[in-house]
């Protein structure tokens, strides 16, 4: 999943805590990059929960859940959710996704497994 603002895709982490944070936004888990927490408020673009305001919300199974005061409620269905939440430039940036994804198993496969 790239990040909603800026398209990049999150790389192999390095060991330790991930810097890509999550969120939800328009009913969707979202990811956003280090630069672009950075860059601008990582918070602000993000939904808040109904009851205490937090932006430390999870998307699961239906759901959304707040991390810091538990309260619970269900998304919206996926086609009532309003489109374009990942920018024209992130629809860009995957459209080479399936070509990396190609030369990698090209390159896996030409190695062989286990070798």
């Amino acid at each position: 999943m790239p990040c909603f603002r800026c398209g990049a895709r999150q790389t192999d982490p390095a060991r330790g805590a991930s810097p890509w944070r999550r969120g939800v936004r328009a009913d969707r888990q979202v990811l956003i990059c280090p630069r672009c927490q950075h860059a601008h408020d990582g918070a602000a673009a993000l939904d808040r929960c109904a009851a205490c305001g937090s932006a430390a919300l999870i998307c699961r199974l239906g759901e959304i859940e707040c991390r810091d005061c538990g309260h619970t409620r269900e998304a919206a269905p996926a086609d009532a959710a309003p489109g374009g939440l990942v920018p024209s430039g992130a629809q860009q940036a995957d459209s080479g996704l399936s070509e990396e994804v190609a030369a990698a198993l090209t390159r896996f496969f030409r190695r062989g497994p286990g070798s």
